[in-house]
């Protein structure tokens, strides 16, 4: 039986919608919402009911009738710490993400209205490797201060996606190999999958690890006491300043690695050293985790927006090839992702977790 899966991937202005026939794209969109329509909601879930209605009118006007469809994907949102795979949606995640114990998020809103669309056509509806993603071994942990534990936050969607895509073009499973897998977006996060884990990564929410188009990466810790003290910053202007309005935009005020290429083959220095400096860090960062697998590994995959950028790739590679082949698999294809994830689950390929 054809699998007819609608994939729902709401960010703060948008909800990225697509349907998947089996494996292959049938639909898709990306429906904007504006100030004025969200100016309406004190708090994220109250969208819930707004942007549900908005997909139901989205299938009608594409001709797709809801009793058609035989699952629903969602992206994850903010949920406790959990292992990779996809998992079935159910009233505890609900009662979680509405209450937003855990963080508040557009994500959130994905599962919430996945389920309630789900419910009444009495079809299964999931959600596949949210950012809570949590798979790392006990000494990856460790900081230098028992008070600061190192925390499990990155692009586990596109990660993993791309690591079984990597595995399945070499002929193996994923559960069997060693690989490093770099995401290369405004945020980056390097990951060692362990035979079907991520026992280590950096926490690309925050920063930590490569700087990045706009995050500061791993900074001096007297630097950052220093910077903190000198300028009185609150808890939460500090942030901001480190996770957006830093890396590449801080240095060459602009975070789109297409025009910070352009400026380099016009003979723009300053952001030649900057953009070298980032694609040192990012070699540095992959160098510095194949040492979680003494160095044996089977193939190093660069993924993200960045990953578009020949610029970028070559000077990584130049710099990894010695560790690991090197595969490059552009963009974060999250739709195809989560589609992707749904259907393992339907076709019996892998089995759905319980949250």
């Amino acid at each position: 039986m054809d699998q007819i899966i609608l994939v729902i991937n709401p960010g703060s202005t948008s909800t990225k919608l697509a349907i998947f026939k089996n494996d292959v794209q049938t639909h898709g969109t990306s429906l904007s919402h504006s100030s004025d329509d969200l100016a309406v909601f004190s708090d994220i879930v109250e969208q819930k009911d707004f942007r549900e209605e908005v997909i139901v009118k989205w299938l009608e006007e594409e001709g797709i009738a809801l009793d058609s469809l035989t699952a629903i994907v969602a992206r994850g949102g903010l949920l406790a710490p959990i292992r990779g795979g996809t998992y079935n949606i159910n009233d505890t995640m609900i009662e979680q993400l509405a209450e937003g114990r855990y963080g508040k998020h557009a994500s959130n809103l994905a599962a919430l209205i996945a389920y309630g669309l789900s419910k009444p056509l009495g079809i299964p509806s999931f959600i596949v490797d949210p950012v809570v993603v949590d798979e790392m071994q006990s000494v990856a942990r460790i900081s230098g201060n028992p008070k600061v534990e190192r925390m499990c936050i990155f692009h586990a969607l596109n990660q993993r996606a791309n690591a079984k895509k990597v595995a399945a073009q070499m002929g193996k499973s994923y559960e069997e190999l060693n690989l490093i897998v770099a995401h290369l977006g405004g945020g980056i996060s390097v990951g060692a999958h362990q035979q079907g884990r991520v026992i280590d990564v950096n926490q690309a929410l925050s920063g930590e690890g490569p700087l990045s188009p706009e995050r500061v990466g791993s900074i001096p810790t007297d630097g950052l006491v220093h910077h903190f003290f000198d300028h009185s910053f609150t808890k939460a202007e500090l942030l901001r300043e480190f996770v957006g309005r830093s890396g590449l935009v801080a240095h060459l005020g602009s975070n789109d690695s297409r025009e910070i290429v352009r400026r380099i083959q016009e003979g723009d220095e300053k952001a030649e050293f900057y953009y070298e400096a980032m694609c040192y860090q990012i070699a540095k960062e992959i160098g510095r985790i194949s040492a979680v697998f003494c160095g044996i590994v089977d193939q190093i995959v660069l993924t993200g927006g960045l990953a578009f950028s020949t610029e970028l790739v070559d000077r990584v590679k130049e710099r990894v090839e010695f560790i690991a082949p090197v595969t490059v698999m552009p963009g974060e294809n999250e739709l195809e992702a989560l589609a992707f994830g749904a259907l393992r689950v339907l076709t019996g390929a892998e089995a759905a977790r319980d949250y």
